[in-house]
């Protein structure tokens, strides 16, 4: 698989400044650079993983897509304009805005623009983040993943998962249709949800605490609409977020515990019982697909569908068996 991870994302504002708030007093993201031109973010040792450029809309504006190095972009390059997809190469000057070695540009199906990219600029200074955060979990699984809303599925799947080499991790159907696809252990870097537009839904970004997202949930609270979708807990990646409204419209899910995978053994299957375990209640949806959700979610719950919380060595206490009962029934599987 020659994509490796998301490894930064563009971001069009109409109003930049509301991002430099939003990112550190909600996010937790260091504001690294600021200028007219662009405000970047960083979440970990990269120079940079969020930028933010002005605009008159509101959205995604790029995606960087990594790989290993020069020789692997030149073959995925080359694979591409194989299957007529046009590419372009990135000059020296767009390579040192986006601090990487070397870049190709090129779009999806609907217009997106895909940065291809190697060699991203790492820092020996510390992360500082605009808040009081455990951190965000990134490394090889990268900064986290994308949502694109699409008008159809169909036109767009193929692109990512037969030219890129995506692989798909499962899908649902309802109360939405979404597909959502691996290029590394994270149990997705991007999903497709059928709208009937074109767009980006969320960015998701992974926390080491559980307490960094409820706190975060706590600030977002304090806003007016900054919620878009409450606590809850997802059924395919095991993730425990919510989702907060950014300044352009579009979400971020900022959330904690998800799982991994292993890509060369991972068979792609349909979540029957929705999107997520509990909660998510999607303020803006409507409502009959919030209707159909719930009705999913408590149906898991009747039917007693549960998931291992997904943790990391550190970040919690393993508890002594207090309870006969419960250490036989475990003592039996």
């Amino acid at each position: 698989m020659a994509v490796q991870a998301l490894g930064y994302v563009g971001i069009e504002a109409s109003r930049m400044e509301d991002w430099a708030g939003f990112g550190t007093g909600l996010l937790g993201l260091q504001l690294a650079e600021r200028s007219a031109a662009q405000l970047t973010f960083r979440m970990d040792d990269r120079r940079q993983r969020l930028l933010v450029v002005p605009g008159a809309g509101d959205g995604a504006r790029f995606f960087g897509w990594e790989v290993a190095d020069g020789a692997a972009l030149d073959a995925l390059a080359a694979r591409l304009e194989g299957m007529g997809v046009a590419v372009a190469r990135g000059d020296a000057g767009l390579a040192a805005q986006r601090r990487v070695a070397g870049l190709v540009v090129t779009e999806d199906p609907l217009g997106s623009r895909l940065e291809i990219v190697h060699g991203a600029e790492v820092t020996a200074e510390p992360f500082r983040p605009g808040r009081c955060i455990s951190g965000f979990r990134t490394g090889p699984l990268g900064m986290g993943h994308a949502v694109l809303t699409v008008p159809r599925i169909e036109a767009v799947l193929p692109f990512y998962r037969d030219v890129l080499g995506f692989g798909v991790s499962d899908f649902v159907t309802h109360p939405f249709r979404a597909t959502f696809l691996h290029v590394n252990p994270r149990h997705h870097s991007l999903a497709l949800t059928e709208t009937g537009q074109a767009g980006l839904h969320h960015l998701m970004l992974e926390l080491f605490s559980l307490d960094d997202v409820g706190q975060g949930h706590d600030l977002a609270m304090l806003e007016e609409g900054r919620v878009a979708t409450g606590l809850g807990r997802h059924t395919n990646d095991f993730m425990t977020s919510f989702y907060a409204r950014t300044p352009g419209g579009f979400l971020v899910e900022y959330g904690w515990g998800g799982r991994v995978i292993d890509p060369a053994a991972w068979t792609p299957v349909e979540m029957s019982s929705g999107p997520s375990l509990w909660g998510h209640e999607r303020h803006w949806g409507p409502p009959a697909m919030r209707e159909e959700a719930q009705r999913m979610r408590l149906k898991a719950a009747a039917d007693g569908e549960r998931a291992p919380v997904q943790v990391l060595p550190g970040n919690h206490t393993l508890m002594p068996g207090e309870c006969a009962w419960w250490d036989q029934l475990r003592a039996a599987e």
